[in-house]
């Protein structure tokens, strides 16, 4: 351990603190260095390198959502799940800009299976289970509730709809209960 006190730990949750305050594209091992005051080649003990870091922002914050999406979906199906599961992610990317732009960056195979990654398709597989799809059907659901909650995020987070009516709220509302028909009534190949 360093004299500033740091571990690989602190710095991954200064990195995803400093993520949502100015942005995941910002978050680089000098940027670290200057929040702890440090050198940066004090920092490379304990990460590679600025990609190092990213990675481990991403992993924390897919973890810290499959957690919160896994409490929220206990004892729910269906709409009701659905709805739960959307309303994780979207509270998490508006408490958490920064940590949701990591959940979206593209992991190596092998990163992504030793993380939560497979713990959100899980996640939304036991949605569908409420669905009763079969597969390949099953897997075209899960891409495009995947697609649904973060296309409409990422517009939300852009600030895409603050000036429109009806409001977002009301629209995620509405897409929620499409989606659920949708799901409801999959259409034969």
């Amino acid at each position: 351990m360093s004299r500033a006190g740091l571990t690989p730990e602190r710095l991954v949750r200064a990195g995803a603190e400093l993520a949502d305050e100015v942005g995941f594209d910002q978050v680089t091992v000098s940027a670290l260095a200057r929040h702890f005051h440090v050198k940066v080649p004090s920092l490379y003990s304990h990460v590679r390198n600025s990609g190092d870091l990213k990675t481990r922002i991403a992993l924390l914050a897919l973890d810290e959502l499959a957690d919160r999406g896994a409490a929220a979906l206990a004892g729910r199906a269906g709409k009701d799940a659905l709805t739960a599961l959307g309303s994780v992610y979207r509270d998490y990317a508006r408490a958490h800009p920064g940590r949701y732009t990591a959940t979206r960056m593209r992991l190596d195979p092998e990163t992504a299976a030793a993380g939560a990654g497979p713990r959100h398709a899980e996640l939304t597989r036991a949605i569908l289970r409420g669905y009763r799809l079969g597969e390949p059907d099953q897997t075209h659901a899960v891409r495009l509730i995947g697609s649904t909650f973060h296309g409409f995020i990422s517009l939300e987070l852009a600030g895409s709809f603050d000036h429109s009516s009806p409001g977002p709220q009301q629209s995620w509302s509405r897409i929620m209960a499409g989606l659920d028909a949708l799901l409801r009534h999959w259409p034969a190949e």
